[in-house]
């Protein structure tokens, strides 16, 4: 294993918090700048570890699949969030290790952990309070030009393998 150095655990750490406070206020344009092209968004149902494709999954997205996921969120035509869920997560535990092999050259990638809960509002239904409460894999890559972005996401729910509430939002 490598060693991270503070000043990279901070940049890692201020990425995610960005990218958590993007999703919760609905500032998906924003946050599709985040992440890398090779993106990959994933939440399995149930835990699940390995090939995405041969798990069942709520979401599983590849970089096209989520552009077009956030082109939909954006028109603002989402019934099942008419009026947008007002949302804040809380991230803790975050863990950072430094990928000994990047799987693009010249890069430093990183593999993170963290814990999250996330309280949604549903005021456009039932106004009950939604709790979705998880761990999260991140996968960063940085690139000599400064440049930081989130290319792998993978959101594993406590309660994954229970029926599930709509989820019309980025987790």
């Amino acid at each position: 294993m490598q060693l991270v150095s503070i000043e990279e655990v901070r940049r890692i750490e201020a990425l995610l918090y960005q990218e958590a406070r993007l999703a919760d206020e609905s500032r998906y344009t924003e946050w599709e700048g985040l992440v890398d092209d090779d993106m990959y968004y994933w939440v399995p149902a149930g835990h699940a570890d390995g090939d995405p494709s041969l798990a069942v999954s709520v979401i599983a997205d590849n970089r096209r699949r989520l552009k077009s996921r956030i082109a939909q969120l954006n028109t603002g035509a989402r019934h099942a969030q008419l009026p947008a869920s007002p949302m804040r997560r809380v991230l803790s535990n975050i863990e950072v290790n430094k990928v000994e092999t990047p799987k693009e050259q010249g890069t430093r990638e990183y593999a993170v952990r963290a814990n999250f809960v996330l309280y949604e509002l549903r005021a456009q239904s039932t106004n009950t309070l939604e709790v979705w409460p998880g761990s999260v894999e991140y996968r960063v890559r940085a690139r000599p030009s400064g440049d930081w972005k989130i290319f792998y996401k993978k959101v594993q729910l406590v309660h994954g393998s229970e029926p599930l509430a709509t989820m019309g939002f980025l987790i």
